[in-house]
């Protein structure tokens, strides 16, 4: 199964966004991409400076942007994920959307929010997170910050997830494509199809580096830091499906889905912050008396 990333230049609040995104995708799909993942945020932007910027951006799903898409999908028989302002009943998010041949498959809206950009103007995601069984592959959906937390891909690895999409807006300097993308995939036998951006929006830089990383934490292709690509790599889901490889040359088998103790997990979902978190890291000493 070929799949493919698409790193763009992505033009704040140009209406053309939605054109070249379609573009892209058509020249990914007509080289045989069976799935084709675009940035975070890819029509608007990123860097907004107000609430009122952020709703006059944001579009309904299904919408234009969907329905563009949606014809190419059905056209190749293919799926894309992109990244986009959602706005709904509830509000508006930063979500991603999965398109497939008959039309929108799955909606995600960002959980965890930076404060950055139009992270700061959007609601937390309030949906589940979800995985989504294709004719290609069981894809899941994580958006940049997101994959942060391991709670989240851990969540979609334990649906079954075998390809998590991952539209983002890495920063310059941001840890990433040299860390999270290679662990996230091997602590979870999962490919990653990262699809950043490059360019410049109001003062913040871009990194590129897009990146498809295979179960094992390899890197398949990565772009580079400064020009519009699309990467483009054979996978097989069913590497993806086998969390208990064998690794010679001990016969040692690690199961990363069996071998999970959840009875002593709880504390991983209570809704408060560690210590020092809550009370910083510079906290008095107090001394017994002698």
């Amino acid at each position: 199964m070929l799949v493919g990333s698409v790193q763009m230049n992505v033009r704040l609040g140009d209406p053309t966004n939605r054109d070249r995104c379609v573009t892209k995708v058509h020249e990914a799909l007509s080289q045989g991409a069976r799935l084709v993942v675009l940035p975070e945020c890819a029509t608007s932007g990123y860097m907004l400076r107000s609430r009122e910027e952020t709703v006059s951006l944001a579009e309904t799903i299904p919408g234009p942007t969907s329905e563009a898409l949606h014809r190419l999908c059905k056209a190749h028989a293919a799926y894309v994920v992109i990244g986009l302002l959602e706005r709904a009943a509830s509000g508006i998010f930063n979500a991603a959307v999965l398109i497939g041949p008959s039309g929108v498959l799955n909606v995600y809206r960002k959980a965890h929010l930076p404060r950055l950009g139009v992270d700061r103007f959007v609601q937390p995601g309030d949906l589940p997170f979800s995985t989504k069984r294709t004719k290609a592959a069981a894809i899941g959906m994580l958006i940049c910050y997101d994959l942060r937390f391991p709670e989240a891909p851990r969540v979609l690895t334990l649906q079954g997830c075998e390809i998590l999409a991952l539209p983002t807006n890495w920063p310059e300097g941001a840890a990433s494509p040299v860390l999270y993308t290679k662990t996230r995939a091997h602590e979870n036998r999962i490919y990653i199809l990262a699809a950043n951006r490059v360019g410049e929006e109001r003062g913040v830089c871009f990194m590129g580096r897009s990146q498809l990383v295979d179960p094992g934490g390899n890197v398949l292709a990565e772009a580079s830091s400064d020009r519009e690509e699309i990467l483009l790599a054979d996978i097989d889901p069913q590497v993806a499906r086998d969390k208990r490889p064998v690794q010679l040359p001990y016969d040692i088998v690690l199961d990363v889905v069996g071998d999970r103790r959840p009875d002593l997990y709880a504390e991983i979902a209570t809704a408060r912050r560690a210590d020092v978190s809550r009370k910083g890291h510079h906290q008095s000493v107090r001394r017994p008396r002698r």
